[in-house]
């Protein structure tokens, strides 16, 4: 039986739904769209095997990718290991030694700091872009965690090769970019340096509104196939998108050069991308849905989460902020104890390859790692915020949320 604090926040929260539906809607369309100007068919989900030649799936995906996101070229990979090695892929492919890379969103989330070489061991610090010879600096934000257009202004410069947009996030407490603030800082970005590089950081964005970020003037996005373009379904990889030249550098360095994008067996994995990507914008709705409940259900209980429930999204992450360690761990352990995979086990604070704290992860997911489906985590670190998302529909975030609010 539904507690009356869920019944009531629903009431109070349709016209957040309707609004999330209008934006599914729109992209569903979007998506349907790319399949049948495409073509695709049948043999598309078929793959090859050995180098991956010829494969008509795979190019038929790389061109829906592109239609759908408004991009030159795409590539879309099961080869990708995580988000983090498909951001990898495009920095290190399109960044040379003593060229310029500008943070401009403050301090990247904890796994980039290593790949950038601004944290880590010795050892991942010598495989870091700085050790490649690369420049980095951050611009700080605002006190009020915005983004600090003035200084943004001021640096960048003819000597700035890329700007690295990180549209989520991440575990911080600042706001996720829009697209309206994602398109703000291209336009400063281009007209102080026409040939400088935005790449935007697409994770946890995608669908979520109604453009993308190449819509708003970015050069170059990635993202992860675990989180909203696989729909759910998708079982590794990740996707590069943008202007042809760049993604086939971020292909170069993903396989190698003269091979790029041409090569690579896809190991039967074209159906479920195709298929995962055509979910995507259901899937992404119902997860909003359950964010926007739950961050009209914790505001009402009294704790501080962001964003507010009737603030527009752009990406799928809620924060609630508890600070202290032991109700942090406990949420993760309720979320943990209401998943389908793995409910009956205890998360516990670990570290966690590519952070610097202890992490504790609630994820019983059908896709280890996977964070459309509903999930929460968080550093174990002040201000002690849980990042909850994803949920592959809206019922499970509902009756998670309804035995924890029962429990208190």
């Amino acid at each position: 039986m539904m507690n009356d604090l869920i019944i009531k926040a629903e009431e109070a929260i349709r016209k957040e739904f309707e609004y999330i539906n209008a934006i599914r809607d729109y992209n569903q369309e979007k998506v349907l769209d790319a399949f049948i100007t495409n073509k695709v068919a049948p043999e598309h989900f078929y793959t090859v095997s050995g180098y991956g030649h010829d494969d008509i799936g795979r190019e038929t995906l790389d061109r829906v990718y592109a239609d759908v996101f408004k991009a030159e070229k795409a590539i879309v990979r099961v080869h990708f290991a995580s988000g983090t090695h498909t951001i990898a892929c495009a920095l290190f492919g399109n960044l040379r030694p003593g060229n310029k890379l500008i943070s401009v969103a403050g301090t990247p989330y904890d796994t980039m700091l290593e790949v950038i070489g601004a944290a880590g061991d010795e050892d991942t610090k010598s495989d870091s872009l700085i050790a490649h010879g690369i420049i980095y600096e951050e611009i700080p934000l605002n006190d009020d965690y915005s983004i600090n257009y003035d200084l943004l202004k001021e640096k960048i410069d003819e000597s700035t090769t890329m700007v690295l947009i990180q549209r989520s996030k991440g575990y911080s407490t600042r706001k996720s970019l829009n697209i309206a603030e994602i398109q703000k800082i291209c336009q400063i970005v281009k007209t102080k340096n026409p040939d400088c590089i935005c790449f935007v950081d697409n994770c946890y964005g995608e669908f979520v509104e109604r453009e993308e970020p190449l819509e708003a003037g970015a050069d170059l996005i990635a993202g992860s196939l675990i989180k909203n373009p696989g729909g759910g379904i998708v079982e590794a990889g990740g996707y590069i998108a943008g202007k042809a030249k760049l993604v086939n550098r971020a292909a170069n360095r993903l396989t190698a050069p003269g091979i790029g994008s041409e090569g690579g067996a896809m190991f039967n994995q074209h159906r479920l991308i195709f298929q995962g990507l055509f979910m995507a914008p259901s899937v992404v709705s119902d997860a909003l849905k359950g964010a926007v409940l739950a961050a009209k259900i914790f505001d009402d209980i009294g704790y501080n989460s962001s964003p507010k429930y009737f603030e527009k999204r752009t990406d799928i992450i809620q924060n609630i902020i508890f600070n202290n360690a032991e109700q942090l761990e406990l949420f993760c352990r309720t979320i943990q104890s209401l998943s389908p995979v793995n409910g009956y086990v205890t998360p516990i604070p670990e570290y966690v390859p590519g952070y610097e704290d202890k992490v504790i992860m609630a994820g019983g997911t059908f896709i280890e790692g996977s964070t459309i489906e509903l999930s929460a985590d968080g550093p174990v670190r002040p201000p002690y915020v849980a990042y909850l998302q994803g949920g592959l529909n809206y019922a499970h975030v509902k009756i998670a949320l309804n035995k924890f609010v029962s429990n208190l």
